[in-house]
């Protein structure tokens, strides 16, 4: 089965629309998403009916920081723009979007394969990988061999082996890797709808379980109508420059 990555939608439709219609295209036969559906964009109804209606039809959603912020569960605040993004959002949700929210869980397991918003050794406490370390200590905890988390919004690639020594690699957009079994991984597929990395094409990743081969993806997409509807509905202008400039202030 291949398996399509998303993470870290934030309420961007043309981001969304664009790596949907990109994974369809290339035989992605399930859909997983793994958090943060709301926040910072436009459009976390269109982006919420969307999701619905894969999951009705059998993909694997995930509770994201920014999802848990909107329904109020979150420990603490947001970063203040990040809050008011999110007090934003939570008059525009309909009932159905709330329902949907609450009932997603925090990880998923499925062959060997774990899927987390942020990390593996405590999923509720939305810590980031920021380097190896983090993503040695994730890997140690999983009892799956391959474990993908968002959260980050660049794409990364971490691997242990027997020695336990983790390293790192970056990957090539469009060019596959093959996950060694004698390995164990931790794979950030980057983020649909806003990239920190400084490329403004929306991020994904597909996973071919047949063949073990993950494979990074960048879609280019209308990040400029993204960030003028940003602007139109009176969020953050700031949030609008991070669509065009993907990421670099």
């Amino acid at each position: 089965m291949t398996i399509a990555l998303m993470t870290d939608i934030h309420s961007n439709r043309e981001a969304f629309e664009a790596c949907l219609a990109h994974a369809a295209e290339h035989g992605a036969e399930q859909f997983v998403f793994l958090g943060d559906f709301v926040g910072y964009g436009a459009d976390p109804e269109w982006v919420l009916d969307t999701l619905i209606d894969h999951v009705a039809r059998g993909a694997i959603a995930l509770l994201g920081n920014h999802d848990a912020a909107a329904l109020g569960t979150l420990p603490g605040r947001l970063n203040a723009g990040a809050q008011y993004c999110i007090e934003w959002t939570r008059p525009r949700l309909n009932a159905a979007h709330v329902d949907f929210l609450s009932q997603l869980p925090l990880s998923a397991e499925d062959g060997p394969c774990l899927y987390v918003h942020a990390n593996g050794w405590d999923p509720a406490g939305f810590e980031y990988v920021f380097s190896s370390s983090e993503a040695g200590r994730s890997m140690r905890v999983a009892s799956a061999r391959i474990t993908f988390c968002g959260h980050m919004h660049e794409p990364m690639l971490y691997h242990m082996g027997l020695t336990q020594r983790v390293e790192t690699f970056s990957p090539i957009p469009g060019s596959p890797i093959p996950l060694s079994a004698a390995r164990r991984w931790l794979a950030l597929p980057g983020s649909v709808g806003q990239p920190r990395d400084g490329n403004p094409a929306a991020c994904y990743a597909m996973f071919d379980e047949l063949t073990s081969l993950l494979t990074y993806w960048r879609v280019p997409y209308d990040h400029e109508q993204a960030a003028r509807k940003v602007l139109e509905a009176g969020l953050p202008p700031h949030l609008a420059t991070l669509l065009v400039t993907g990421g670099a202030q």
